[in-house]
């Protein structure tokens, strides 16, 4: 009944943006956008004060996946993500005497390195909550599972002769997350529940759901690596070494494009940090004079709220934009201008008055902006600060999947 009820609030919500004579981002903006594809995606959530919107952004594409497939909406849980994630986190963070990441932050490959191994839950089975608040918040979670992880570490730097490191540390940091997230049995086939008025455990579930992690693959594309051929992306939070298909800056417009158009929506990663990037207004454009944005405050390290306040006429009416080449591109991720920020779910593509490529972008900052939680993001943004974007195979062009080899 609460699932039923969130979607009817969802779709009443966005209905009405729809329902205004004029498809805007906010109240008095001259932009003025016209739908060309849109597509289902369950209601928006928070993130709260976490850095875990790698794993919000990615399962709602996967809910949107399930709900594509024919089967009933559902709402995954992203803590039960977050828990086993922590713990191949962990392993690797100890096994390469802390030469990867162990942090909040994680990656698109998180998600089917996790659904792969330990299956996945619904949210109704596991919300991550309980630590006393009804709203995620990790700050004394992560400090409390990097200190113990960082006491493992150290410990391994004291090892002499035939000492050797105990068995006992993942056990530890399990009673961690047992204690802040909520248990999870050791054993996937011992952590039985009921859904869709049968019993399951959470690698039946996904198979029921008809989640096969093999059918989905990362692309991006940056000039460093050779082009289509797989690559591993240089970010500090790809600790699962996962690998992308590295396509030219067309082609990967081009997989966005087709994608939308023929029914398939994608995660997206990239970087939030720029001034021209305003959740409050719904908005994301690269304006060619960028001098004219206003800000007050600052963003917060998780990039995990609508962060610093920006004011500037090209969040109010279409302006020209920065053209956008490779070469533009790749020195902005070279000299680390952009950078691996926030994950999000594409589920449209729009146009404005002008002929302007939009994609619209469900966030997971919860829902209060002037677009119900989602923005507006223009095709020389997604060019310009896209890390990867989280995709079907089968919605790649037909063309790129044979260049790709797939």
């Amino acid at each position: 009944m609460k699932k039923i009820a969130g979607f009817l609030i969802f779709t009443m919500a966005f209905g009405c943006v729809f329902a205004q004579e004029k498809l805007t981002n906010q109240e008095d903006s001259k932009y003025e956008f016209k739908k060309i594809a849109h597509l289902d995606a369950t209601p928006v959530q928070s993130q709260g004060r976490t850095g875990t919107c790698w794993s919000f952004s990615a399962l709602s594409f996967f809910e949107s996946e399930v709900t594509r497939m024919g089967k009933p909406e559902t709402t995954l849980s992203e803590m039960y993500i977050v828990y086993n994630t922590y713990l191949g986190k962990a392993d690797k963070f100890i096994r390469t005497d802390g030469h990867t990441n162990f942090s909040e932050g994680g990656a698109f490959h998180d998600i089917p390195w996790v659904i792969k191994r330990k299956g996945i839950v619904p949210a109704s089975v596991y919300s991550g909550l309980n630590y006393g608040t009804e709203t995620h918040t990790h700050a004394e979670l992560y400090e409390v599972l990097n200190g113990a992880t960082e006491g493992v570490l150290k410990s391994t730097k004291n090892l002499r002769g035939s000492a050797a490191l105990s068995s006992s540390w993942q056990n530890a940091l399990r009673g961690i997350l047992n204690a802040y997230l909520g248990p999870i049995p050791e054993k996937v086939e011992e952590f039985e529940f009921t859904a869709d008025g049968a019993k399951y455990n959470p690698i039946t579930y996904r198979d029921h759901l008809g989640l096969n992690m093999d059918d989905y693959v990362s692309i991006t594309s940056f000039s460093n690596h050779p082009y289509n051929e797989k690559c591993f992306l240089a970010i500090a939070d790809n600790w699962a070494w996962g690998e992308s298909y590295n396509v030219t800056l067309e082609d990967l417009w081009a997989v966005a494009e087709n994608s939308l158009k023929t029914g398939y929506t994608f995660a997206w990663a990239s970087d939030v940090s720029e001034d021209y990037f305003d959740f409050r207004s719904g908005l994301a454009v690269v304006p060619e004079d960028k001098s004219t944005i206003q800000v007050r405050g600052q963003n917060n390290k998780n990039f995990s709220d609508a962060g610093a306040e920006k004011i500037a006429s090209c969040f109010m009416e279409p302006v020209k934009e920065q053209v956008i080449t490779q070469e533009i591109r790749q020195a902005g991720y070279d000299n680390k201008q952009t950078t691996d920020d926030h994950g999000m779910h594409a589920v449209g593509l729009y146009q404005d008055q002008n002929k302007t490529d939009y994609l619209l972008i469900k966030n997971s900052w919860g829902t209060g902006n002037h677009c119900d939680g989602y923005l507006y993001v223009s095709k020389a943004f997604f060019d310009y600060k896209t890390i990867n974007i989280y995709v079907h195979k089968d919605a790649l062009p037909k063309e790129l999947r044979k260049k790709l080899g797939l």
